[in-house]
């Protein structure tokens, strides 16, 4: 219980330190007055456009949490995250076409439907060829992942130097591909939430076979678990949620996979608790990091995608490390 309540409160001064932070600084008493109301300026800005972005990223960082866990636990490997499968360069490929070619269709809503759609899609083709090919194991779906991925980074290379001229600049793809939370109305905000709710029902229904799972294949085999069925029903369901995470957030490093790693070592390995604890410390993650985003450069952003991967890079070999003197 007070694993919990620590990540709780973390989260909560997360956002209040988050909504705090800017160009121009806010005091906790700020953030209360415009809550309460106040109608001036200043207040107004922090409603309509700093709180719901904060909220959007600890959202983002909840369903990365969520899929960097569950990928962990498919693949049964800590060094698994959640774009293993061609997610990201399915979502890189839809936001280059949301970006770069006119379509009669506003640019706010078409972004995260074509890279929801990219994220998605590509994992649907990697299952398909997994299953052509006869490869239908964690294994073979990461090879054909591999293969895929090159595919869609090709082809948005492709559409990146055919579409871009002088109207059309390249930084807009850049800066998605980089990482960054948009900032959402507040029926947009509700509608992330109701999503990542939904997510995580979805991940925490797939908790207890991800136990099973991680027992070997041979022993979940023996409990009575389809090792092959569950593995691609897993799949696609971390796929969602990672689909829904870069829809409204680009494509933010490690945070998929130091979550379920650092939730891991509070909560322990079953699944159960672990979503959720890793739901949390991806979003007290990616809403620190959207804040520094926001407020180390003035008035310039940094995007969030390079924050996360100089935090996260660092992380990363001290778990390479970690894993090979085992």
């Amino acid at each position: 219980m007070r694993v919990w309540a620590s990540l709780a409160l973390a989260l909560l001064l997360a956002i209040i330190v988050a909504a705090c932070a800017g160009h121009d600084w806010a005091s906790p008493a700020d953030v209360l007055r415009a809550i309460a109301g106040d109608p001036s300026l200043g207040a107004r800005l922090l409603v309509e456009w700093r709180i719901p972005r904060v909220l959007a990223a600890a959202l983002v960082g909840a369903l990365l949490g969520l899929g960097g866990t569950v990928f962990q636990g498919v693949f049964r490997n800590p060094l698994a995250e959640p774009y293993l499968l061609g997610s990201a360069g399915g979502a890189a490929l839809g936001a280059t076409v949301a970006l770069l070619v006119p379509l009669a269709v506003p640019q706010s809503l078409l972004l995260p439907v074509l890279a929801f759609a990219g994220a998605w899609g590509a994992t649907i083709l990697v299952i398909g060829i997994s299953r052509v090919s006869g490869a239908v194991d964690a294994a073979g779906m990461l090879l054909a992942g591999v293969a895929m991925a090159a595919i869609l980074g090709a082809l948005r290379s492709f559409l990146m130097l055919a579409l871009s001229d002088e109207a059309v600049s390249l930084q807009i793809v850049l800066s998605w591909v980089l990482g960054g939370v948009q900032t959402p109305s507040w029926p947009v905000l509700g509608l992330m939430a109701a999503i990542s709710a939904a997510c995580l029902g979805l991940t925490l229904v797939l908790a207890r076979n991800l136990d099973i799972l991680g027992l070997g294949e041979t022993m979940a085999t023996s409990f009575g678990l389809n090792v092959n069925h569950f593995v691609m029903l897993a799949v696609l369901a971390g796929s969602v949620v990672v689909a829904a995470a870069v829809a409204f957030g680009g494509l933010v490093a490690f945070v998929g996979l130091a979550s379920p790693h650092i939730a891991r070592w509070l909560v322990g390995p079953l699944h159960r608790p672990l979503l959720p604890a890793s739901a949390l410390v991806g979003a007290i993650v990616v809403t620190v990091a959207d804040a520094i985003a926001r407020s180390a450069l003035p008035p310039a952003e940094i995007p969030l995608g390079l924050v996360t991967a100089v935090a996260g890079g660092p992380f990363f070999i001290l778990l390479l490390a970690r894993r090979l003197r085992t």
